[in-house]
């Protein structure tokens, strides 16, 4: 079981990056996945979950109509399309899975590495 997060960089204030969360060793259907990120010395900060399998998604307010989480079933796996992106998104971004329909820090079950992503000029 295991969750592979990436496409972080380094992109300048407006631009975009998205990030991807690629599931191996299980199937994401059962599950919800979210989007956390966290900067240091601070906790993880939700940022969106999505309902695999009816695609219902949740957007934390300082991020709503810019980043947008989606899913791919058929290649198992979950995106963060970020666009519009302002120096206070930098962070470690991690992808994760809740069995129980949680969408909170508490209630993820597996964890991905993070992916480092920088918004600087």
């Amino acid at each position: 079981v295991q969750l592979q997060a990436s496409g972080g960089g380094l992109v300048q204030p407006g631009g975009s990056l998205r990030l991807s969360c690629a599931a191996s060793g299980f199937t994401l259907d059962y599950y919800v996945i979210a989007w956390f990120r966290q900067v240091p010395g601070k906790e993880h900060e939700e940022v969106s979950c999505i309902n695999y399998s009816d695609g219902r998604t949740y957007s934390t307010d300082s991020v709503k109509g810019r980043l947008t989480i989606s899913r791919d079933k058929a290649k198992n796996t979950v995106y963060l399309q970020m666009n519009s992106l302002k120096p206070e998104d930098t962070a470690v971004y991690y992808c994760a899975t809740s069995d129980s329909g949680r969408c909170d820090y508490y209630g993820m079950k597996h964890w991905g590495k993070g992916t480092l992503v920088t918004v600087s000029s």
